[in-house]
């Protein structure tokens, strides 16, 4: 039996254009001899939907679109597809099995995720039954995503019959979440002694990644093919009258820092593209964040695409202007030199009468940052080119940003990338080319909006915060527990009450790829105002 794994990128919404996606896949695999294609979970609406399920019409559009599939597709191909079903007054997340014009079977998920970026129990009802289909003499289980995580399903599955399983996936990318996949596929392989059959999604979907890395493993949990990840890909493989299945093409898994670094490419990739943008603009400063998401938008966009502006003041040091216009030189994108020091005066004049009498702040400061949002947005508006802000996960969980300046933007690339691995990026990315000054990556980082400024005169080493942000932010540890583990009294309390402090900045900044297992965003979900704090 051929079979093909249809590892494809959906748009979340465009029923007409992912059911012709479909209907393109099937023909040409129809005509090389494919038997069963198999696709990922919600193929018709795309994933995650979010609060598009709450819309009747949207339902009954992919209604539609499952009868005009049923309708077109060749009638001794078997299709299983991934759509929300409304029956009665519930929705189930379901994948049908299409064959000889009409849906031969069913079946509905029945582990639904509640955690992280996940809330399908918003939308969702539970399945309660397995579903066990016969095609070409073999017995095939059906599950979806999460039903793979939880021993239930699949030992459903096996007692009713199935010789081999399938699953629907719509899984995103974090940093080890390939093997981890692997890992649990694999247990549950050798535990029923069935081969599985892991179909992914691939993608970007607002900060959403899906890697694909589509994949079977036999009956011991050996891989026997594995498609390429953050592509579309179509697998095919071929499975015996017997449920084993031979190997076939089994494509290289990439390691933690290519790996982040393509997330990081695809992300900004379909964000830009699925919204319609004709290219992006940023504020290149001579430092290692800007540097890095210049790369990474030529990468992902071409340099063709990409417009980097250096916007100088009276602070900034001749040689991030000279790093700045060697990392456009040396991508190839279109450089701009504006200077912020007369919209500073004219700003500063307005506001003398106010500032009689004060010192000069952090407000000056600020008011840099300011002018320089001013000049991206208005370059945005002008041209429609969406504005990448530079921030890095160290720098947005203390707050050491500024809300309408670096802040004003909407995407930003390193949003859940920590200091130290924004470093470790760069010199990966110029391994495959060098683009960014080694002094770039050598010398303090600084904001550059106060005479000799050092990020570190203001935040504990970036080697130490990060760990504390990790600590905090992605494992819920306690003040205590972080100085129990060696951590300065002193940092914890400074580090966790910028966390705190700063929700109310995070929830008005852009969106970035997820690439932790915890990001700012739809991942971690604080009020901005309350009383409680850790340790307290």
């Amino acid at each position: 039996m051929n079979i093909c794994m249809a590892q494809i990128n959906t748009l979340v919404g465009d029923i007409r254009g992912n059911l012709n996606r479909v209907l393109g896949v099937c023909a040409s695999q129809h005509d090389q001899g494919a038997h069963l294609i198999i696709f990922p979970e919600l193929t018709l609406t795309g994933y995650p939907p979010e609060d598009l399920l709450l819309r009747s019409d949207l339902i009954s559009q992919t209604a539609s679109a499952l009868a005009a599939l049923c309708e077109k597709l060749p009638p001794d191909l078997a299709v299983i597809v991934g759509y929300p079903r409304r029956d009665g007054s519930r929705l189930f997340n379901s994948a049908g099995v299409i064959l000889g014009g009409k849906i031969l079977a069913e079946y509905d998920k029945q582990c639904l995720p509640n955690y992280q970026v996940f809330d399908e129990k918003r939308y969702f009802a539970a399945g309660n039954r397995s579903c066990v289909v016969t095609l070409h003499g073999l017995r095939f289980g059906l599950s979806i995503c999460e039903d793979i995580w939880h021993p239930e399903p699949a030992a459903s599955a096996k007692a009713a019959g199935a010789q081999v399983l399938i699953n629907l996936n719509a899984s995103p990318f974090h940093r080890g979440k390939a093997a981890e996949r692997l890992q649990v596929v694999a247990d549950r392989a050798r535990t029923h002694e069935m081969p599985i059959l892991y179909v992914n999604q691939v993608g970007g979907q607002d900060e959403l990644v899906f890697d694909g890395g589509s994949f079977a493993v036999d009956a011991t949990g050996g891989v026997v093919a594995r498609a390429i990840e953050f592509d579309e890909a179509l697998l095919r493989m071929t499975i015996d009258p017997t449920g084993v299945p031979e190997p076939a093409q089994r494509a290289p898994s990439k390691d933690d820092l290519e790996a982040v670094w393509t997330a990081l490419v695809v992300g900004l990739r379909d964000y830009v593209n699925k919204n319609g943008f004709p290219g992006v603009v940023l504020g290149l400063s001579g430092g290692i964040d800007s540097a890095v998401t210049l790369a990474v938008a030529v990468d992902a966009l071409g340099a063709d695409r990409v417009q980097a502006v250096m916007m100088p003041f009276r602070y900034t040091a001749s040689m991030s202007i000279e790093d700045a216009q060697a990392e456009a030189q040396a991508l190839g994108v279109s450089f701009s030199n504006l200077s912020i020091e007369p919209l500073y005066e004219a700003f500063t004049a307005t506001l003398a009468p106010e500032f009689a009498g004060l010192s000069a702040d952090i407000t000056e400061e600020n008011l840099q940052a300011r002018c320089r949002g001013v000049l991206l947005m208005s370059i945005s508006n002008k041209k429609n080119l969406l504005v990448l802000t530079t921030g890095n996960k160290s720098e947005l969980a203390v707050g050491y940003s500024t809300l309408y300046g670096d802040m004003a933007g909407g995407f930003d690339v390193l949003k859940d990338c920590p200091k130290m691995l924004v470093y470790a990026l760069a010199r990966y990315r110029n391994g495959l080319g060098h683009c960014i000054p080694e002094r770039v990556i050598t010398r303090p980082p600084s904001a550059e909006l106060a005479p000799d400024q050092k990020d570190e005169d203001s935040l504990p080493p970036y080697d130490t915060l990060d760990q504390i942000i990790e600590h905090y932010v992605e494992h819920d540890a306690s003040k205590e527990e972080m100085i129990a583990a060696g951590f300065l009294a002193e940092d914890v309390h400074r580090v966790v009450r910028l966390i705190d402090l700063n929700e109310y900045k995070r929830r008005q900044a852009p969106i970035g790829v997820r690439i932790s297992r915890r990001a700012f965003g739809r991942d971690r979900r604080y009020p901005i105002t309350w009383a409680w704090r850790s340790g307290d």
